[in-house]
């Protein structure tokens, strides 16, 4: 059968974000149909011509709300920066990025309001639905861009992750999610939740596409991803708390991939780290991202507090209440502890765990702020490591009856490796 054109791609892509019984209005709150024609023609004209722009040209390519785009308010999923931001003077740096290697880009995707929270309900534009089960969450807080990518409104959607907001929503939709070193790919033009956190990652069916948009997004020489061999490989098991308390779906799913990564030759290890209990004490005194969301929102908390997510604001509240004294401490621990664990994973190939210790949850469930706020730390407890850490991570997709990610993490600046480790993976268990 003779492969579909962009413009092809593109139009079924519309399709599905217009379909009116689909979640395209929930997840998309910008489609760029002309514009997006237009790229796609002309990709489809270098094609003719054996041209290429490099692995996205013609590619199609949603883009997360907090990034800027030429001419248009960056609203961050929020009802305030929806009135008040004026037009964004340029394009983000990983757009241009994007455009300049011929990607497609479909639409502008929903999140949770300024990016903070992983269940990826938002009250102003709506919740999309997560494709693998209408009834619950998609995760969040990239919640559209893994609905796109989901439900193929777009080939790959790009997200951020500060505490697992790529990979927590692909780990709950059942698709890849990777969150490169933090410095790999820059953040100017994305608007801020904590900018010393804050990294850029891409959504999307496979590892192979998540790293064509890396490599593209990072300014790096791409080339074709080659799985490695698996035998050999070692990966620790992480121990402590992100195996506590795991779903009985979650728990069942782990255990499964661990036994099939043995059958295949993976040397596999308990890893008891310390350093997980070490980074929780440096967080119970507030954590790094709300003192330093609360610094970028304090004006919008005073002036319009009832206009903000209350299970956003009260996590906001909570930094401004963090001391300047007890900011810094944590910032030069943490630094410490990047240091020691850099060091502690010097032999491993990956460190593996569940991505999240929950499937999604219902809609209806979280629909409680109580719940909601277990919900929301259940499923940043094991992802926010990779950030708080500085690592490489990604999530892939393992077989069970609800969405349920494995987790590999791995050094910082080991990005393309562990690609390669995660491709290997990924092969694995599609042949189960």
């Amino acid at each position: 059968m003779k492969p579909l054109s962009c413009r092809e791609r593109l139009e079924q892509a519309l399709s599905r974000i217009s379909d009116p019984n689909g979640e395209g209005a929930k997840a998309c709150l910008t489609v760029y149909s002309e514009s997006a024609r237009d790229v796609a023609d002309a990709a489809d004209a270098r094609a003719r011509a054996g041209v290429s722009l490099g692995p996205l040209d013609g590619v199609t390519v949603s883009i997360k709300d907090l990034f800027d785009v030429a001419g248009e308010p960056t609203r961050a999923g929020s009802k305030i920066l929806a009135e008040e931001a004026g037009p964004a003077a340029a394009d983000a740096l990983v757009v241009r990025r994007l455009r300049a290697g011929g990607a497609v880009i479909v639409a502008k995707t929903n999140m949770t309001e300024f990016a903070l929270g992983a269940i990826g309900a938002n009250p102003h534009f709506g919740t999309p639905a997560n494709p693998r089960d209408r009834a619950r969450v998609p995760g969040g807080s990239s919640s559209g861009a893994a609905v796109t990518v989901g439900d193929r409104m777009a080939e790959i959607a790009i997200g951020s992750d500060t505490g697992g907001s790529v990979r927590i929503p692909a780990a709950l939709c059942g698709i890849v999610g990777f969150k490169p070193s933090r410095v790999r790919v820059p953040t100017a033009g994305a608007f801020p939740l904590s900018t010393s956190l804050d990294s850029i990652g891409p959504l999307a069916n496979g590892v192979a596409d998540c790293a064509k948009a890396d490599a593209v997004m990072a300014g790096a020489q791409f080339t074709p991803l080659e799985a490695l061999p698996l035998a050999g490989l070692r990966f620790g098991i992480a121990q402590g708390f992100p195996l506590e308390h795991l779903d009985e779906t979650v728990a069942a799913a782990f255990d499964a991939a661990t036994e099939r990564l043995a059958g295949a030759g993976v040397r596999l290890t308990d890893e008891p780290i310390p350093l997980f209990d070490e980074m929780r004490q440096v967080n119970a005194y507030g954590g790094i991202v709300q003192p330093e969301a609360y610094a970028i929102h304090q004006d919008r908390v005073k002036r319009r507090a009832a206009d903000i997510d209350p299970n956003i604001r009260v996590r906001l509240e909570r930094g401004g209440a963090v001391s300047a004294a007890d900011y810094i401490n944590m910032i030069y621990a943490r630094e410490r502890l990047v240091r020691a664990m850099d060091c502690r994973l010097s032999g491993l190939d990956a460190l593996i765990m569940p991505t999240a210790g929950i499937v999604a949850p219902k809609i209806a469930d979280v629909a409680n702020a109580e719940t909601f706020a277990k919900s929301n730390t259940m499923l940043l407890r094991n992802t926010s490591i990779g950030n708080f850490f500085d690592l490489c991570g990604i999530s892939l997709p393992l077989p069970a009856k609800l969405p349920v990610g494995l987790m590999l993490l791995s050094r910082n600046g080991t990005d393309v490796t562990l690609l390669r480790v995660a491709a290997a993976v990924e092969a694995l268990f599609a042949s189960a």
